[in-house]
């Protein structure tokens, strides 16, 4: 390789795009005295290099790559050598072909730019749309590859001498930084970040436009704007989100160890679930109520510094950053009554008036929205809560290529999964498919994923469910359809992304999901192999009295299991107050509206009312959230538990609950019991059938206290767990699933 002579193409593919990796391949070209060309095209980046140095060239290429760039392969060819005498130089892309690369996802803004951003001497100073090659907008404002500047929303700003100089000039760290603007050129604000900041201390609420759409924001502390938040958007219990300055100021209010502040403190900045502290400075008692966990995120916009650095009194430098600040801001999708992130600036005035007080929008337009991501430490290790702003459109790696699939996921935490070759490219969350607008929000996404990703599919894989929207939604696109049943599906996710075709046994643990046959199905042992599922057992069924209106009422549930007690005569005395205690205990009895359910949730549900916790729920998932946040030493009632004809019943535990010296000793016991009684359950038919790992999934897993329980149980008897990390086990990862398993029926 040493041979002056020898002239090499090298193609580099993966996240290569948007993240300053051409002006990298031009440095080293630089540096090592090699002459050629570089380009993006629809296939990633394309060089032609030739000199003496190639293999120190080559070896730089990926130790040194920019810290945005994800390589995923590089492929060389020899071809002829050529006269040159021009050096190495940038060449415009080359549109055509089809696409195989992609667009990363957006990205906080870096150290560097934080320096510029509190530098009274820079150009860019308190600049609100500054950004670089390593840092800023790219999935929300790409329109189509290959990413260059009229691909993207910044295609109607036109640079300035200044900022064209930069974008020229190979030394620059803004070389070819497609979103790359100024004060001169670039995108302004509606408001003064000082305006903004009066507004939220007089207790206001403020719409603010992000990366992938509004944010309504509010004092933390002030109880009267947080309950105001809640109420105008139609919020129920469900959490806030907080937005503090920095992981020492998140430290006042939550515990972290260095894992959690590395997610918090990532590039990526999800919102990140983390334990909340005692005795921590007094928050709003409306922000997540009766939760032991908060969910916290740290800026990632210009604009989200300047809030806080005015709220510090605008100190030079950046020395402030790593010192707590006061400032702590709830930070809420702008999602009035279920719908979309609002992202346009006529739609947010025409949506969020009458919500907030100020809105504050700007000129850069928002191409696809996309909420924030929430995570948290699971079991050891990061997943997903909800996938989302900072990690869409990073693709899950697959253990082969499979035919390009789009499947369109379930009803609920609404996702969307495109296949091309051996990646799978996971959505934004959408949402649950109750209104029109997020239902257009579902079309939007498929519109645009499939378009920037070149993809045209096969086929299209849905839930078995008829009535979803999204089944609907499949059987309109005219494609062949491919139903795969729902938790076929939430184990297939997780064998997905860990590159297993099968045999797998798997527990799909969830709220609701339609069963062979009809029934309602969410606590299953399967037996996955390839693009097959067998039933090899269940949870022993309890009857939901009034459908689906059981899960928002737990009290419902836990009269269910007195009758299967054989103590219904408890049920008025004990939920009177609650609701139609007699007619409930009649519908159970008689069969009458309350079909059978092997649901883990409503067992979570059942537990829930017998201990008095959320008897009556606001939202989907309300009360055994608050049933996990009583846990502190999980315990185990042994033989609280029957194993029967595959069936695992646990009316002996829910029995001893009833015994309980209060909710946290119930808590305590409920948890401990439930992950002994499934690794009890499974751990004779893994044996029989000489499997040595187990893949747990579905909603129930994302309950911190039953994955770590179940994770230890399962590893002292030597099988291996293996939990969602890169999609939701809830419903937002179905789409995956259901992916892979149509992989295997084309």
């Amino acid at each position: 390789m040493s041979n002056i002579q020898e002239r090499l193409r090298i193609r580099v593919r993966g996240r290569v795009q948007g993240v300053g990796f051409r002006p990298h391949v031009h440095a080293l070209a630089r540096r090592f005295g090699l002459t050629g060309w570089v380009l993006n095209d629809p296939q990633g980046v394309l060089i032609e290099i030739q000199g003496p140095a190639i293999a120190a060239f080559q070896a730089a290429l990926t130790a040194e790559a920019p810290p945005l760039a994800r390589i995923d392969g590089i492929e060389c060819v020899t071809v002829a050598q050529i006269p040159e005498d021009g050096g190495f130089v940038i060449r415009h892309s080359e549109p055509g072909g089809a696409i195989a690369t992609g667009i990363g996802p957006d990205a906080s803004v870096c150290p560097a730019c934080l320096a510029e951003l509190f530098d009274p001497a820079n150009r860019r100073y308190r600049y609100a749309f500054l950004n670089c090659t390593h840092c800023g907008p790219r999935y929300t404002i790409t329109r189509r590859l290959p990413y260059d500047r009229p691909q993207t929303a910044m295609a109607g700003f036109r640079l300035c001498p200044d900022c064209l100089s930069e974008y020229r000039d190979p030394a620059d760290r803004r070389f070819h930084a497609q979103p790359t603007a100024c004060p001169v050129c670039g995108p302004r604000l509606s408001h003064p970040p000082e305006d903004i900041l009066a507004a939220l201390r007089d207790g206001r609420i403020v719409a603010i436009k992000g990366l992938g759409g509004f944010h309504l924001a509010c004092d933390a502390t002030r109880a009267d704007a947080v309950e105001r938040l809640r109420r105008v958007k139609q919020r129920n219990g469900k959490p806030f989100a907080l937005m503090v300055a920095n992981t020492e100021s998140a430290a006042r209010h939550v515990h972290m160890d260095g894992d959690e502040r590395s997610l918090l403190d990532g590039v990526a900045r999800p919102i990140t679930l983390l334990r909340r502290r005692v005795n921590a400075p007094e928050l709003a008692p409306d922000i997540a109520p009766g939760l032991a966990w908060l969910g916290v995120m740290l800026p990632y916009t210009p604009l989200h510094y300047l809030l806080f650095h005015e709220a510090a009194g605008r100190p030079d430098g950046t020395g402030w950053l790593n010192e707590a600040q006061d400032l702590t801001l709830v930070m809420t999708s702008a999602n009035p009554g279920g719908e979309p992130l609002a992202i346009g600036n006529a739609e947010a005035r025409e949506r969020l008036t009458g919500i907030a007080d100020l809105i504050v929008d700007h000129d850069r337009d928002i191409v696809i929205r996309a909420d924030d991501s929430v995570v948290r430490k699971l079991a050891g290790a990061p997943a997903f809560l909800r996938r989302g702003r900072g990690h869409v459109p990073e693709p899950i790696r697959l253990g082969r290529p499979v035919p390009p699939v789009l499947a369109v996921g379930g009803h609920l935490k609404m996702t969307i999964c495109v296949t091309r070759g051996d990646e799978a490219f996971l959505s934004q969350h959408i949402g649950d498919l109750d209104n029109a607008a997020t239902l257009g929000f579902l079309e939007e996404t498929v519109t645009h994923l499939l378009h920037i990703l070149g993809v045209e599919p096969v086929a299209v894989a849905h839930d078995k469910h008829p009535d979803f929207q999204s089944t609907r939604f499949a059987e309109r696109t005219g494609l062949p359809a491919v139903a795969v049943q729902h938790h076929h599906a939430h184990v297939a996710a997780v064998m997905a992304e860990h590159r297993i075709d099968g045999p797998a046994l798997g527990l799909a643990l969830d709220g609701f999901g339609l069963g062979e046959g009809g029934g309602s199905w969410g606590g299953e042992m399967l037996l996955v192999d390839g693009g097959r599922a067998e039933r090899l057992g269940s949870l022993a069924r309890l009857a939901q009295p009034g459908g689906d209106v059981a899960a928002r009422q737990p009290w419902r549930m836990a009269a269910s299991a007195l009758v299967r007690m054989g103590r219904a005569d408890e049920i008025v005395p004990r939920f009177a107050g609650l609701g139609p205690a007699e007619g409930v205990r009649r519908m159970i009895e008689r069969g009458i509206n309350a079909p059978p359910t092997s649901s883990c949730g409503r067992w979570f549900d059942a537990a829930c009312g017998l201990l008095g916790v959320r008897a009556v729920a606001g939202f989907e998932g309300e009360a055994p959230m608050t049933l996990e946040s009583l846990v502190r030493r999980p315990h185990v009632a042994e033989g609280a538990w029957r194993i029967k004809d595959g069936k695992l019943d646990l009316t002996p535990l829910l029995e001893r609950l009833l015994a309980a010296a209060d909710a946290v000793e119930g808590a305590e016991l409920f948890h401990g019991t439930l992950a002994a009684a499934l690794v009890d359950w499974t751990l004779p038919v893994l044996r029989s059938r000489d499997l040595d790992r187990v893949v747990l999934s579905g909603g129930c897993l994302m309950n911190a206290v039953l994955a770590e329980e179940l994770v230890a149980g399962f590893r002292a008897a030597s099988i291996e767990p293996l939990l969602p990390r890169l999609a939701p086990a809830n419903d937002g990862g179905l789409s995956l699933g259901q992916a892979w398993v149509a992989s295997f029926a084309l």
